[in-house]
């Protein structure tokens, strides 16, 4: 049986983690990566990220930043505001083409969630018709998939674009029905709020067939676990990976540090509120859909490969 270099990649990804790539040699530099918001994964993940490039490479001072998320990241890379970002793969197929972005790796899966209050009488997605919903930050993945989820089901609401904090006020204050969030399980800051107005997880699963049929697999169907938000049980929802991208721009040496990280480091960078989520698999680093990768990635993974 033939195996493809691409497989043969993966395979060597996962038996040769933990070996070294080599440091980076350059000039001691600042690394800023877009994040997400407070309270969110992204902002999360992106800090241990930070950590643990910065303390392999002292050479590289890393940092996260907060923002609406995915398009807000897409925008803060390609104008040079930041040098790494993390973005949703659905976000990454609509700028298919741009050379501005590269990628670095597929990281983690984000679980789209619609939160309403337990003690609220909606049950499912048509029972928001009419409804106050907020989508989520106006730059972030949420907001994106959002008018796309409304659209298959069909469904007409009063929609806002709240940032994670303030929805969640407003579902705790009743001023909105619903709140659409795209993140890790649990998400922290939902998980706060579960403690004092318990909320409910709308399953997603009925639009997914016609969000693949015309987005193709960027989305799937994941599971949220049970008890991921205390006495929330099992549900389907709509996964969507994520990359960390930078633009060509980013020096070949910068970038194999990241990846070298990424592969070697990948145990470490987990958030410890992560639940059930498949944090930075080794055979699906490279995986990085319609972004290519960044050529000091490449190498450094076809290094690592041997």
């Amino acid at each position: 049986m033939r195996i493809s270099r691409r497989t043969a990649m993966l395979g060597g990804l996962a038996m040769l983690t933990g070996c070294s790539t080599g440091a980076y040699r350059g000039p001691e530099r600042s690394v800023t990566i877009a994040a997400g918001e407070s309270g969110g994964f992204y902002l999360a993940f992106a800090e241990v990220l930070a950590a643990e490039l910065s303390r392999a490479e002292p050479g590289l001072k890393c940092r996260a930043v907060a923002t609406e998320a995915s398009v807000a990241n897409v925008r803060q890379v390609r104008e040079g505001q930041a040098d790494l970002g993390l973005m949703s793969t659905d976000v990454a197929q609509a700028y298919a083409g741009d050379a501005r972005l590269l990628a670095l790796g597929r990281v983690y899966e984000n679980y789209i969630q619609l939160v309403v209050r337990a003690d609220d009488d909606i049950r499912t997605l048509a029972d928001l018709a009419g409804r106050t919903v907020s989508l989520g930050a106006g730059g972030s993945g949420a907001a994106f998939l959002g008018e796309r989820l409304l659209a298959k089901a069909g469904l007409k609401a009063d929609v806002r674009h709240l940032p994670l904090t303030e929805a969640i006020a407003a579902l705790r204050d009743r001023r909105i029905s619903a709140q659409l969030w795209s993140g890790g399980i649990p998400t922290p800051a939902l998980a706060e709020l579960h403690r004092t107005t318990p909320i409910r997880l709308i399953p997603l699963d009925s639009v997914l067939p016609g969000l693949r049929a015309e987005f193709g697999p960027v989305y799937d169907q994941v599971r949220v676990p049970a008890g991921a938000y205390s006495g929330v049980g099992e549900l389907p929802t709509i996964g969507v990976a994520n990359l960390l991208v930078s633009s060509p721009s980013l020096p070949e040496d910068v970038a194999a540090a990241v990846v070298g990280v990424l592969v070697n480091r990948a145990a470490d960078l987990v958030p410890a509120q992560a639940i059930g989520t498949q944090f930075l698999d080794v055979r699906t680093l490279i995986g990085t859909g319609t972004v290519p990768l960044h050529p000091g990635a490449a190498i450094t993974y076809r290094k690592l490969h041997g």
